[in-house]
């Protein structure tokens, strides 16, 4: 029998920690997103249900997803790696074709698949994760040895960030370009060349705001968007004004004003403001707690497996991490106002089809970490040698 088998045949170990937040911030979402778009749904379709009937079909489809993903062994993930990321970067030039992307609020980022709007940057998030667990698990002597082991998959990723800049969606190719260097950082690449590519990055960035009037329009508002708030910070200014409303308990579920038209896109990117009017700053201190939870325990799990000799496991663990982390961490900014306004949603929680969908595989992905390398350690030595020459 080989270890491949023995692996299909063993028995599941799922995280309790992990299931309890991934459960909560999934149970939170839904309704809040049910609270933030009843509303809208008579407005737009007739039907109050409309949003949150279509939010529980995309967290079903995301479970069914998870549960295939996490039944395929992290060896043939990292075997798919590069074909993934080929994949992936074939669909970003796909969107692009007049005729095949859809077109929303002015950007191609949706391809209509069987009636479901797929964006593409949430299927690359995905894909760029496995592909850089296997670049940096091969290439770790490259990356702590010379610039060129950090230069190669830059170079690649910058390709990807500027097809997402054509369509276009400057957030997720910033996400893109974190969880590469995040991850290149935690395989060793040396500081002072991480630090030199990171200014470039931000220096590209900051120049790519620079000739982008609408980039620039929204930075300033971000500075304050109070001064122009009928137009430019029309949106961070509503968003504002729901955490002030909301004091310490919050005006309460389903009482919220803001959402009722004045607050833009309440149910997607700005769901965290409709949190703090409606539950308030405990209710706001929960859902940061969660967050907080799930990136600590994700981190968690890539250590344990990077101690049980599992290195692509761990950089898989790692890289999820990265990307929960920073998106939700830029989403809450964004709501906040201590960051410019992104199109990037809020993790398990915002309304969306892909984003739901992916972020399913990606904690599923999680869980199969955790569960192959709790496998390996509570195995005898005699098992794990047996393992080794099998």
């Amino acid at each position: 029998m080989s270890g491949q088998s023995n692996l299909q045949k063993q028995k599941f170990y799922f995280d309790p920690l992990l299931v309890a937040v991934t459960v909560s911030l999934l149970f939170i979402g839904y309704v809040m997103v049910a609270s933030s778009s009843l509303h809208l749904g008579m407005e737009q379709k007739q039907d109050s249900f409309y949003y949150p009937l279509r939010q529980l079909v995309h967290i079903f489809l995301g479970l069914i997803l998870g549960l295939g993903i996490a039944r395929i062994q992290m060896e043939s993930w990292e075997k798919l790696g590069s074909g993934l990321f080929i994949a992936g970067m074939l669909l970003l030039v796909i969107v692009l074709i007049p005729g095949l992307g859809v077109r929303v609020n002015g950007s191609i980022r949706w391809l209509s698949i069987g009636g479901l709007r797929i964006q593409v940057s949430e299927v690359v998030k995905f894909f760029s994760v496995i592909y850089m667990a296997g670049y940096v698990t091969r290439h770790q002597e490259n990356l702590q040895g010379s610039a060129y082991g950090i230069i190669k998959p830059l170079l690649l990723f910058s390709v990807a960030c500027l097809l997402l800049l054509m369509e276009p969606d400057f957030g997720s190719s910033v996400v893109i370009l974190m969880i590469a260097m995040g991850m290149m950082f935690l395989g060793g690449a040396r500081l002072k060349q991480f630090i030199i590519l990171l200014s470039l990055v931000l220096a590209l960035a900051a120049s790519l705001v620079i000739v982008a009037p609408y980039r620039m329009a929204r930075l300033v508002s971000f500075v304050d968007p109070f001064a122009d708030y009928l137009n430019s910070g029309y949106q961070l200014a509503q968003a504002l004004i729901s955490f002030g409303r909301g004091e310490t308990l919050g005006v309460g579920l389903g009482s919220g004003i803001q959402k009722l038209f004045y607050l833009p896109e309440a149910h997607t990117d700005f769901l965290f403001s409709v949190i703090g009017e409606e539950l308030g700053l405990l209710g706001v201190i929960a859902v940061i707690a969660l967050y907080a939870l799930l990136i600590w325990r994700a981190f968690e799990v890539a250590l344990a497996a990077e101690q049980a000799g599992q290195r692509f496991s761990a950089f898989i663990a790692y890289g999820l991490a990265i990307w929960l982390g920073f998106q939700s961490f830029v989403n809450m900014g964004v709501n906040m106002g201590i960051l410019p306004t992104k199109g990037l949603t809020l993790p398990l929680m915002s309304y969306g089809g892909s984003s739901m969908m992916v972020m399913c595989c990606a904690i599923a992905l999680l869980f199969r970490v955790h569960s192959e390398t709790a496998a390996l350690n509570i195995q005898t030595p005699q098992e794990r040698s047996k393992w080794a020459s099998v």
